[in-house]
């Protein structure tokens, strides 16, 4: 029961962390490109998703992760710091409000995004740390 609680500890800490990282991404995309296009959601999973592949090849391939930094890293921060029920309801808003071109555009530049970033983390990692 303890190693659950100080687990538990370490996610809600690095979640803390993502969330308010996510929050002042948000805040800055808004004040630099307005509201018209959900910039900072789709910024906080496209760095999310590179983010997850390089630390997910760590993790796996090398010791240089440990548990208890990849459950403080990736559940707990990354898990703060991307949005994808914010994409969610952005996508169908986009939809419900006759902009498709828009919310088709947001669906396929998050997804092929996240895809090919998530992909190069790992690249990236293996080629910086080894196989």
């Amino acid at each position: 029961m303890r190693e659950t609680l100080e687990r538990l500890g370490v996610v809600v800490v690095g979640g803390g962390v993502g969330s308010g990282a996510r929050y002042l991404m948000q805040e800055w995309a808004l004040r630099r490109f307005g509201p018209q296009f959900p910039v900072g959601t789709m910024a906080v999973n496209l760095l999310g998703s590179f983010a997850m592949g390089a630390l997910m090849y760590l993790a796996v391939s090398t010791p240089s992760l440990r548990e208890p930094w990849r459950l403080a890293l990736c559940t707990g921060v990354l898990g703060g710091f991307t949005t994808y029920s914010a994409f969610n309801y952005e996508t169908l808003r986009f939809f419900q409000q006759g902009q498709g071109t828009l919310g088709a555009a947001y669906l396929v530049g998050t997804v092929v995004g996240c895809l090919v970033l998530g992909l190069a983390g790992h690249f990236g990692a293996r080629a910086i740390f080894g196989s």
